[in-house]
């Protein structure tokens, strides 16, 4: 029996008033009743994200008599952006986060946790909609660096950007063709980097909160790179540019 998954509505129900990691959980499409409505409410109330889908998603996670409710389980345990960034300050360290908009590729996203970790990244930000599930998958492409680095989980990005822009970190957004080219740009000081998806790039709302924008420059056929790729490229521009400008509490030790 798998272990990254709950089925049925009152063990997931049970689950979330345990205090379970749950990270998403599958409904079947028109799937009534009033336990179904209650473990609705409690997810809302929990800000978990739920999906409605068809029947045979579910058959194809499971077999077993799911009574219309799958819930997957994280293999981590997220944390509060609010605890995090005076945890940095505290500890004398120039905040370096990385957010992710909308990556939804597993591997992707633990190849660029496993990047982050190596790094020193402070925390890694993503939205509870939207983007990669955190289960086996995930902290394996990571090679464990998932269990390492804090992932604070945003039902609003926008939100938390403004949060982190407020406690003094500099926004930058990764871009494909506008704004400065990476290793030009002054990469210094508390910030955020937003890395978004292949397909789909950071969302027009984020890049307008950003305030710096650099770009990775493409001399070949294919227009873009892999994002775990990119990430790397940036995260240790932003590492190198620290180390010269002498700034030895920049990320963690």
């Amino acid at each position: 029996m798998r272990k990254d998954i709950i089925f049925g509505l009152r063990p997931v129900i049970e689950a979330v008033e345990a205090g379970k990691e749950v990270e998403k959980v599958f409904f079947k499409a028109g799937l009534k009743g009033d336990l179904s409505h209650s473990l609705m409410n409690l997810l809302r109330r929990h800000g978990i994200p739920f999906q409605f889908v068809p029947v045979e998603k579910l058959n194809r996670i499971s077999r077993i008599n799911h009574q219309g409710v799958i819930a997957m389980i994280s293999c981590i345990t997220y944390q509060k952006l609010s605890d995090i960034i005076p945890s940095i300050y505290e500890r004398g360290e120039t905040p370096f986060l990385l957010v992710m908009d909308s990556v939804t590729d597993v591997r992707n996203f633990g190849a660029v946790a496993r990047t982050a970790e190596c790094a020193g990244v402070h925390a890694i930000l993503i939205p509870s909609k939207g983007g990669a599930m955190l289960g086996p998958d995930a902290l394996k492409t990571s090679a464990g660096a998932l269990h390492n680095i804090p992932v604070c989980r945003s039902e609003n990005l926008s939100d938390s950007i403004g949060f982190l822009k407020e406690s003094g970190l500099k926004i930058a957004a990764a871009t494909e063709k506008e704004g400065e080219l990476y290793y030009k740009a002054e990469l210094d000081g508390p910030t955020a980097l937003i890395m978004g998806s292949e397909d789909q790039g950071i969302s027009p709302a984020l890049i307008s909160l950003s305030d710096i924008r650099i770009r990775i420059p493409i001399f070949g056929k294919i227009n873009s790179l892999n994002v775990s790729a990119a990430a790397s490229v940036l995260i240790y521009e932003f590492l190198r540019q620290r180390s010269n400008q002498g700034q030895n509490k920049a990320v963690k030790h």
